[in-house]
């Protein structure tokens, strides 16, 4: 398996400024229980049914909750022609741990 490409939180931060969507792949009652302003909701469960609402041409960062299942959908999503795909590390916990802005 190739490495999945990773950024921490403060460059997702950066990117997410620079207009990267960050794609919360979480269930939904974790999301609503936490999550990052700005985040969008597409569970791992339902990616490979839609991960076609994703578009091609803005650069993607991955999350969940502490990376694992973000570093699925990201390898999920490079392998099915997206380019611009990232996995954020450490997930939500560690988004939170540096107190980071949640919702």
């Amino acid at each position: 398996m190739s490495q999945i490409p990773e950024i921490d939180i403060y460059e997702t931060q950066k990117r997410m400024a620079e207009g990267s969507l960050l794609i919360d792949v979480r269930e939904q009652n974790e999301y609503d229980e936490l999550h990052i302003p700005g985040s969008i909701l597409l569970p791992l469960s339902e990616l490979q049914e839609r991960y076609s609402e994703l578009p091609k041409d803005k650069p993607l960062i991955m999350q969940c909750r502490s990376g694992g299942r973000s570093g699925r959908a990201t390898e999920f999503l490079l392998a099915n022609g997206y380019e611009d795909v990232v996995n954020m590390a450490g997930g939500i916990l560690a988004w939170s741990a540096a107190d980071l802005e949640t919702e």
